[in-house]
């Protein structure tokens, strides 16, 4: 139970990081309204942004079973590396409704929290190397010419989809896969 545990914890932990240093590509994850007026100043925070979106409502449900709603709507800065719901899919069977569960919270917030880097950090800004998150543990990105991918910890790795989604407490890059700390 124990390393099934880890392993759903990684691959979370995976789909975050590379939210963050997404490109435009296009994927499956590509009915994810990005749109930002350059002109228009922010109005909402990250989990209204992810809230307001059908395609992050399992990261939604995530944030909220892990208690991380009210910290992720504070003041900030905050990149988040945005599983989407697909990213959410792809875990084995059954890991997700593990995770949810009440007795698992802490180990869900590690997840969630393994996609979120302190500071706000726009796509032009992403460079490669390693990159600490807010759980304290760090993962590598690798901005290419062709896009950004994340590995995690675990040796998983995420593309970054979309990025740039502007939040009054920091900004979104969505990616397709969880991104997983390492085992504790």
């Amino acid at each position: 139970m124990k390393k099934w545990t880890l392993v759903v914890v990684a691959v979370a932990s995976m789909s975050l990081l590379a939210a963050a240093c997404s490109s435009s590509d296009s994927t499956s994850d590509a009915s994810v309204d990005t749109s930002v007026s350059a002109s228009a100043a922010p109005t909402q925070t990250i989990p209204e942004i992810a809230s307001s979106n059908e395609d992050f409502s399992t990261l939604v449900a995530a944030i909220e079973a892990a208690g991380l709603g009210e910290t992720l709507s504070g003041e900030g800065p905050f990149t988040v590396f945005a599983p989407t719901n697909a990213a959410f899919a792809a875990l084995p069977e059954g890991t997700l409704d593990t995770l949810l569960l009440p007795k698992n919270k802490e180990q869900l917030a590690g997840i969630l929290t393994y996609h979120v880097v302190p500071g706000e950090i726009m796509a032009a800004d992403v460079k490669s190397g390693e990159v600490t998150t807010v759980n304290g543990q760090t993962f590598t990105i690798d901005a290419m010419a062709d896009g950004v991918t994340i590995t995690d910890a675990q040796g998983n790795t995420a593309k970054v989809t979309s990025t740039d989604i502007v939040a009054t407490n920091g900004v979104i890059h969505v990616i397709d896969a969880v991104l997983l700390p390492a085992a504790s």
